[in-house]
């Protein structure tokens, strides 16, 4: 049984200087769902730039009512990339399906809530991902072991406040580390 300690449920993953995955290079990943039979989450600092959510409610036959923002859609990571997933405020429950992460923290991967959006109804704050990052059991816990991962924890202003491309940084000043301190390249003259 995992001990809680381990459990990365609600976490952020931040990917570390030189990640041999270019797909993950400086990602933040929300992690959804960690047990002994894996993990999943969601790169949630890749916006996909031909992609927008207008776009995707139209390939969808989703009319929208009310638009009252304008979602980002990003990279969720290289599994099943072409299905979508939000990552959503807890203010909201899908009546087909949610997983609740925790307390701040809902994901939804039916197309009903993509319907509550376009009519307003939907979570004051969402990131809407395709596809999803996954690990088979123990292969997180080895990444986050062999240095790939720095953890912490999930916060609102991080995760739906920040814009994407600063993320990373604001990942690591929730830790109390300077991005450069970690660079590849650091202590050279």
């Amino acid at each position: 049984m995992r001990s809680e300690s381990s459990d990365f449920t609600g976490k952020l993953l931040i990917a570390m200087p030189g990640m041999s995955d270019p797909r993950f290079e400086k990602s933040v990943i929300f992690v959804c769902a960690h047990s002994d039979e894996g993990a999943m989450g969601l790169i949630v600092n890749k916006p996909a730039e031909d992609l927008l959510f207008a776009d995707l409610l139209e390939q969808l036959s989703i009319r929208p009512l009310q638009m009252t923002r304008d979602v980002l859609v990003h990279f969720g990571g290289p599994v099943e990339h072409g299905r979508g997933f939000v990552l959503h405020s807890s203010d909201y429950s899908s009546n087909v399906s949610t997983l609740e992460v925790d307390d701040g923290f809902g994901m939804t991967a039916t197309l009903d809530i993509l319907e509550d959006i376009a009519r307003g109804a939907g979570p004051m704050a969402v990131v809407m991902a395709l596809g999803y990052a996954g690990w088979g059991p123990g292969q997180l816990e080895s990444e986050i072991a062999r240095n790939g991962w720095l953890t912490c924890d999930a916060t609102h202003e991080i995760v739906f406040a920040t814009q994407a491309d600063v993320k990373w940084e604001a990942a690591l000043r929730s830790l109390g580390v300077d991005a450069l301190t970690l660079s590849a390249a650091a202590g050279r003259a």
